[in-house]
């Protein structure tokens, strides 16, 4: 059984930045993927970024050039690096990490005025 804890969600105004980070226990074995995905109201949950236990990553294309993930295997952490925030990247932000199964943290809320 994996825990993942999200901490670093805040207020912020457009234009600024915020780190989310995202710490993972329990696990017996490695961490395979480990990802950042968010669900704004009224919507349903998409994908931010992905990573791989090697360090390959995915983004979408919406925060391409503003949020980097990376990740700290040897800690199992994965954290999302926001740059340039807008008031659309405003949502609950989840960690996701697969290791046999998917898992998922109580996710971590993110809003960005105007």
């Amino acid at each position: 059984q994996v825990q993942l804890v999200e901490s670093g969600g805040d207020l912020v105004q457009a234009g600024g930045s915020l780190r989310l980070s995202c710490a993972a226990s329990g696990s017996r074995f490695s961490i395979d993927d480990m990802g950042w995905y968010r669900q704004a109201p009224g919507k349903q949950r998409e994908l931010v970024a992905t990573i791989t236990r090697g360090g390959s990553t995915n983004y979408a294309d919406s925060v391409k050039g503003r949020f980097t993930i990376s990740r700290d295997n040897a800690k199992n952490m994965v954290y999302l690096q926001m740059n340039s925030l807008k008031p659309e990247d405003t949502a609950v932000y989840y960690c996701r990490a697969f290791t046999f199964r998917v898992y998922w943290g109580q996710g971590t809320q993110v809003t960005v005025s105007s």
